[in-house]
């Protein structure tokens, strides 16, 4: 269980990617009925670090908390060819990772992950501007180019700034359940799930709640996910030729109309297992996968896992749950 986390500063430290973390992990919401996580900023280089902005900020305590974190999270810092990191820093880093903790990387966080060997043989996710200097400097790492964020052996990467937030949710998400990153993101007043493939950019940005978009269908594909929805019917609903809507739909969102609507059918079926008491059959049909034996297919292949299992793992017996 997610409850002890731990953030490596090091020198030139990013305020947004460290405030991402801290907003995720280190606020009280436990009036929401949220979990509390113990959280904490460590340092190897000193107690007062100065932040790529050019203000101090005050890490309270040492590497031995990286001893007891569930989760070691390194947000973006100075990465120049020349930087040293703290050897002390890494071995500790490494140590964590090997006793089953969880660590994850913001943005150039990455790096230090690099330099501490846990990338080797490892996919991994880095901001668009960082992938070649980060393929050049850890040939053995398996770098994704363009994806938002990439979860490998209890590794987590995650691209630029906001995709920092995605991987968040998705690490919240897996080890505590879907209200729970709902309740955070609610809070954030951010998206609760964006695929970790999804497209960091596209390249021909298009304006926004006009005619030749997609975005307007998307709110009416996530009312409709129990229908069997074809690109021609959503292309026809956007007024163009099934090709250039498919287009359209990937220069838009980063993924394409099918993984998009399998990936929002595993969310409804998470959240009807987490917060019902219907069954698996009823779940299938109610998220789009029209029968059980399709729904446990996709459903392990997203998340890893049974639907009974995720169901065991995540429900809340306190809870009324209706009938579904």
């Amino acid at each position: 269980m997610l409850k002890n986390v731990a953030v490596l500063l090091l020198e030139g430290v990013h305020p947004f990617e460290l405030g991402l973390l801290c907003e995720v992990f280190g606020l009280d919401r436990s009036e929401q009925g949220l979990p509390v996580y113990d959280f904490a900023a460590v340092s190897a280089e000193g107690p007062l670090l100065t932040t790529h902005a050019g203000f101090g900020v005050a890490a309270a305590e040492d590497l031995d908390r990286l001893a007891e974190a569930d989760l070691v999270a390194v947000p973006a810092a100075d990465t120049r060819v020349d930087r040293p990191f703290p050897p002390e820093a890494l071995k500790a880093l490494s140590r964590a990772a090997e006793r089953g903790a969880w660590v994850l990387s913001v943005c150039s966080g990455v790096f230090v992950l690099g330099a501490a060997g846990l990338l080797d043989g490892r996919r991994c996710a880095a901001h668009w501007r960082h992938t070649e200097l980060l393929s050049a400097r850890h040939p053995l790492a398996l770098v994704e180019p363009d994806v938002l964020y990439v979860e490998d052996r209890g590794v987590i990467t995650s691209a630029g700034s906001a995709a920092g937030i995605d991987a968040c949710l998705h690490l919240v998400r897996r080890e505590q359940g879907t209200e729970v990153a709902n309740g955070i993101a609610r809070r954030m007043v951010v998206p609760p799930h964006r695929e970790g493939g999804q497209a960091q950019y596209v390249d021909r940005p298009l304006p926004r709640g006009t005619s030749d978009t997609v975005i307007g269908v998307l709110s009416w594909m996530e009312r409709h996910l129990d229908r069997e929805l074809t690109v021609e019917e959503l292309a026809a609903r956007a007024h163009m030729s099934p090709r250039t809507f498919a287009r359209r739909f990937q220069q838009e969102t980063g993924t394409t109309p099918y993984r998009w609507l399998l990936g929002q059918r595993v969310l409804l079926a998470r959240e009807l297992l987490e917060g019902t008491d219907s069954t698996v059959d009823t779940i299938a049909v109610r998220a789009g996968f029209g029968n059980a034996a399709t729904m446990r297919h996709h459903f392990a292949r997203w998340t890893g896992t049974t639907p009974q299992a995720y169901r065991r793992t995540f429900r809340d017996p306190r809870r009324a749950l209706s009938a579904g």
